[in-house]
């Protein structure tokens, strides 16, 4: 039976949703901008809604082929369960909805957003955020709503808790094939267009970068969106969704390997074990809104007042996560093992704070290792470039000390 608690999760989705929509409207009902600002957003929209057309058209027959597979798999060879081809079908449709929702969103948002800055950096600050948000939202929202409804049926029709685990870890792996496409495509075309744009504004025509005379800035633009608003948003759904359905996979593992098959104590355990990391996702939809409207500043702020306003969010709602961690393992899992567990998520928000800072503190112009690459351009390009890779490979090193180092105090604290 599905603990009460379980319930958190879709309707956390639920406001997620509801809120990504009130957000939406709020972004929509912004002011433009003069004529000027509207006439490029306008160029934007179009060029990025082309690509992405484009795209989800190769996706797709990708997907249908793959489908057809993964059916002969089932019901020719029957090396799968038939609702696996399904759960992929469900993953990859939710991931590309996702990135198609963000990327709408942002060349809604971009005028209004440079409109906003007009006025002030706060007031940007606002309508570029409430947009940001949707994107986050919907991501959480899609994701849990997916994994909630896929859980629910699968439980309600009595499919063993070890296959549940297995089909929806499926939907996982067709999120993560659309991200890779939406992502890697997306990329290749925002960093072609980026460069190309520069060679022929700056090098060979001698006007800024970004002037809205080089045509190719639009292209630029449009690859802006559709690789780090679409793509990004495709990559950060399988991420979500993938960290939800391993930990649920994970649990029910750990549970079977505590107190062994067919055992009354697996039974009434393994439940818990699996729906508990739905449950944080649920709270945590609800808190991520919180930290959304903690982002504010006042009027007049300058760009260290906003970088503020920023981890004000960020920190506040991992702090309200922590707090409510604690008691969610309590309430779901066993006495002796709750504690841990707890203390290996807050390790896993440390994590993920530190390596933020160290991104940062490396891509920052803040910070020494980006004024040292632009120092380095008194004495050529050569330099820079030498610079650049020394300061992009030496970036790594934090972040994959920092994982390491989790991995093993998680795994230390929560019993292994």
């Amino acid at each position: 039976m599905i603990p009460a608690i379980w319930y958190v999760a879709p309707l956390g989705a639920i406001t997620a949703l509801i809120f990504a929509f009130i957000f939406y409207l709020g972004v929509k009902k912004e002011d433009p901008g003069n004529a000027q600002m509207q006439k490029i957003a306008k160029y934007v929209r179009e060029g990025a809604f082309a690509y992405l057309k484009q795209q989800y058209k190769g996706v797709g027959i990708f997907f249908l082929i793959a489908f057809i597979i993964f059916n002969i798999m089932a019901h020719v060879l029957h090396v799968l369960h038939w609702l696996i081809p399904w759960a992929f079908l469900t993953g990859g449709f939710f991931s590309g909805l996702a990135g198609w929702i963000g990327m709408n969103t942002a060349t809604l948002a971009s005028n209004r957003t440079a409109q906003g800055a007009s006025v002030s950096l706060n007031k940007g600050l606002k309508v570029a955020f409430r947009a940001g948000g949707v994107m986050g939202l919907v991501v959480v929202g899609l994701a849990l709503i997916d994994i909630s409804i896929w859980f629910y049926a699968l439980n309600y029709f009595n499919f063993p808790l070890h296959t549940i685990t297995v089909i929806m870890l499926s939907f996982g792996m067709g999120a993560s094939t659309q991200a890779l496409f939406a992502r890697l495509g997306g990329g290749i075309y925002t960093k072609a267009a980026d460069v190309g744009a520069d060679l022929v504004g700056k090098v060979e025509a001698g006007i800024p970068e970004d002037d809205p005379r080089n045509p190719a800035t639009i292209a630029d633009n449009v690859g802006d969106n559709v690789g780090d608003v679409a793509g990004m948003g495709a990559d950060l759904y399988e991420s979500y969704a993938g960290s939800i359905l391993a930990t649920a996979a994970l649990g029910m593992a750990a549970v079977t390997q505590l107190f062994g098959h067919g055992t009354a104590l697996l039974d009434t355990w393994a439940i818990k074990f699996v729906t508990a990391p739905m449950v944080l996702a649920g709270v945590g939809a609800f808190l991520s809104i919180i930290g959304i409207y903690l982002v504010s500043t006042k009027e007049s702020a300058g760009t260290k007042e906003l970088m503020f306003a920023l981890n004000k969010g960020v920190y506040g709602s991992s702090l309200l996560i922590a707090i409510v961690a604690y008691f969610v393992t309590k309430i779901m899992l066993p006495a002796e093992y709750s504690f841990g567990i707890f203390l290996a998520s807050v390790i896993g928000l440390l994590a993920g704070i530190l390596i933020g800072y160290f991104t940062e503190r490396s891509t920052s112009d803040a910070y020494e290792p980006t004024r040292g690459i632009a120092k380095q351009g008194e004495f050529g390009p050569a330099t820079v470039i030498i610079d650049g890779l020394a300061v992009g490979m030496k970036s790594t090193a934090a972040p994959v000390i920092i994982i390491g180092i989790a991995i093993m105090a998680a795994f230390s604290v929560s019993k292994g």
